[in-house]
């Protein structure tokens, strides 16, 4: 039977099997597979030659191959993948414009559609795929009216472009968004007309689009599902109401109340019809997030040990999606050098404050580091304000201070500093957890006054990270990071050595260990006023879940706040595996020293999320 676009049929079949029959089909099965069988029965696609990618097409959209992939041995189950096949590789060629093809499919040398659903078939030796495609059509007439100012049609819907449904769909879409950019939030397709021309090979298609009115934002109808206080979720969704109404202006709306991490669930709809008055109604309806929630973390370095953190977390304190977190974290257990780190905080924040995109921070520390070059106690605390200019863009001021109890090489001192830090960071990568393309960039600037044995100064980092994947469906992805770092003003001794820079360890130079590169100034061995660090990383995926990382790191401290002066450099490569597992990719990297004073060995680093 000869399978065409409007003849292809799937037939139902009632499954019946003879006890007897079942039982010797399980013995034939068991001895194909002890004889070593690659495949329960064979598949051949013919008429298509092998050097045309849409083969690759077929092959991969086929019921069929799959069924064979899987070692499939019910006949009557093979039978069914071959006759739903008409319609798959119907939609398969129709997307590469081929809009008139023959397509025969036998099952052991019948005709897959002609074969009763009530017949009993038990093996199946081979399926023959038979496809003529006939020519591939290209576009004749590809219209869509009207058109939005600045609407950018795909390219691919173009005359003399091959045809393909896609393409047309592609194309009404993006004239129906950007009619709606324009504030035509009612735009929809009202008519649509495609012909082939089989004799030219051509597909003619003009779709036809009703902009419908102007409108602007109207009332924002909240219609509960939260216990956030009503006028508190209007103030953090500032829906710009008598503005013209904008998809992307919706997004934000929805994204504000997200960001707060207060919601499971958030649902922003557009009224079915318009108001008289040109206004456009928003519903919003909002699922609440669990008030507690308890976490834990772990990350092992084989010289500086384990380190182990947990956090408490309560989402709406006050019923207005303010949120308090309590941190504690315990590292360097059974380090091979310094003693055992912890810290103990609390985090208060409150989103809207000021202005919708403006959250107020709160914090207090009390840590202890107990490092090979200092011991340190502290207390310190934070207020900030921080504003998300874009869905990439962030910025943050605030007022800090600390004061620190510290025993090193320069004796006991304490130190005071009270200073304005202000923040910035840019993200533009595909994908935070596990990105393949884009930049990361973040910047801070730290000025500060300092008191008892600490001098006023300025501290000044940044971090700049880059992704680019290569190669099929990002196969390769080579990602690079600069980190660097100033202390402009003080000198070593009137800085707080929890300010001062050093390298080695997983955050800076994997293959060295954690803190082992510093400046010697005067014969007192202290961390650097300057850092440079270097980073780079090959990741090849090797299956859907697994991925090798090949990686190099270097590291500079620099006595003085100049990162081209006096200073030293060390740096550590090796190899690594990442496992995703949907949240995040777990890491496992073995580093060695490359170059630098260290004699330290293999380092093995053990976390969650990649390096960088």
């Amino acid at each position: 039977m000869t399978g065409r676009a409007g003849e292809n049929r799937i037939s139902l079949r009632a499954r019946r099997r003879h006890p007897v029959l079942s039982f010797w089909w399980a013995i034939a099965c068991a001895t194909t597979f002890a004889a070593g069988q690659v495949w329960a029965f064979d598949v051949k696609l013919t008429g298509i030659a092998e050097d045309i990618p849409l083969k690759d097409s077929l092959s991969a959209g086929s019921l069929v191959f799959q069924a064979q992939s899987e070692n499939m041995t019910d006949g009557q189950d093979i039978v069914a993948a071959a006759q739903a096949d008409y319609r798959r590789l119907i939609g398969i060629l129709y997307e590469a414009g081929y809009f008139g093809p023959t397509i025969r499919i036998r099952v052991d040398g019948r005709e897959a559609a002609e074969i009763s659903p009530f017949a009993e078939i038990t093996t199946v030796q081979q399926v023959e795929l038979n496809i003529a495609t006939g020519p591939q059509f290209l576009f004749g007439t590809a219209q869509v009216v009207p058109l939005a100012a600045e609407t950018q049609l795909p390219e691919a819907f173009q005359r003399g472009r091959p045809a393909s449904v896609s393409a047309i769909e592609n194309a009404a879409r993006s004239a129906v968004d950007g009619w709606r950019d324009q504030g035509h939030a009612k735009a929809q397709i009202v008519d649509q007309s495609i012909t082939a021309n089989h004799r030219a090979a051509e597909l003619d298609a003009q779709v036809d689009v009703e902009p419908g009115p102007e409108l602007s934002f109207g009332t924002l109808i909240y219609e509960g599902g939260s216990d956030v206080r009503d006028e508190r979720v209007r103030r953090i969704a500032d829906l710009p109401t008598g503005e013209k109404f904008s998809p992307a202006e919706a997004r934000r709306v929805a994204t504000r109340l997200r960001r707060t991490g207060t919601f499971r669930a958030v649902d922003l709809r557009e009224g079915e019809t318009p108001n008289p008055d040109g206004s456009l109604d928003m519903h919003l309806t909002l699922v609440d997030d669990k008030k507690r929630r308890i976490g834990f973390g772990a990350e092992l370095e084989s010289r500086d040990g384990l380190s182990l953190s947990a956090f408490w977390m309560h989402r709406n304190l006050f019923g207005g999606a303010e949120n308090l977190r309590f941190d504690a974290a315990i590292e360097g257990i059974g380090a091979q050098s310094g003693g055992t780190d912890f810290r103990i905080g609390t985090l208060y924040s409150r989103p809207a404050t000021l202005d919708p995109n403006t959250e107020l921070t709160i914090g207090f520390e009390i840590k202890q580091e107990d490092e090979p070059l200092y011991f340190l106690r502290q207390v310190g605390s934070a207020v900030s304000l921080r504003r998300v200019h874009s869905e990439r863009f962030e910025t943050e001021i605030g007022l800090a201070f600390a004061i620190s109890e510290v025993d090193d090489n320069f004796g006991n001192r304490h130190f005071s500093i009270y200073g304005l830090p202000v923040r910035m960071k840019y993200d533009a990568r595909d994908d935070i957890a596990d990105p393949t393309r884009g930049y990361f960039l973040s910047a801070t600037a730290f000025p500060y006054l300092g008191y008892s044995d600490a001098t006023n100064g300025l501290m000044l980092t940044g971090d700049l990270r880059g992704y680019r994947g290569v190669g099929s469906d990002n196969q390769v992805i080579f990602a690079g990071r600069l980190q660097v770092g100033s202390i402009i003003g003080p000198t070593i001794r009137e800085t707080p050595p929890d300010l001062l820079f050093f390298s080695g360890g997983g955050g800076t130079v994997r293959g060295q260990p954690y803190q082992s590169n510093f400046v010697s100034v005067g014969g007192i061995d202290s961390g650097g006023l300057s850092f440079l660090g270097l980073s780079g990383e090959m990741r090849v995926r090797v299956s859907e879940k697994i991925s090798a990382v090949a990686f190099y790191d270097a590291g500079f401290i620099g006595e003085t706040s100049n990162v081209t002066g006096a200073g030293n450099w060390h740096a550590g490569a090796g190899l690594g595996a990442r496992y995703n597992t949907g949240f995040g990719p777990l890491r496992v990297d073995l580093g060695l020293p490359v170059s630098g004073g260290t004699s330290g060995g293999p380092q093995l680093y053990i976390g969650i999320g990649h390096a960088f």
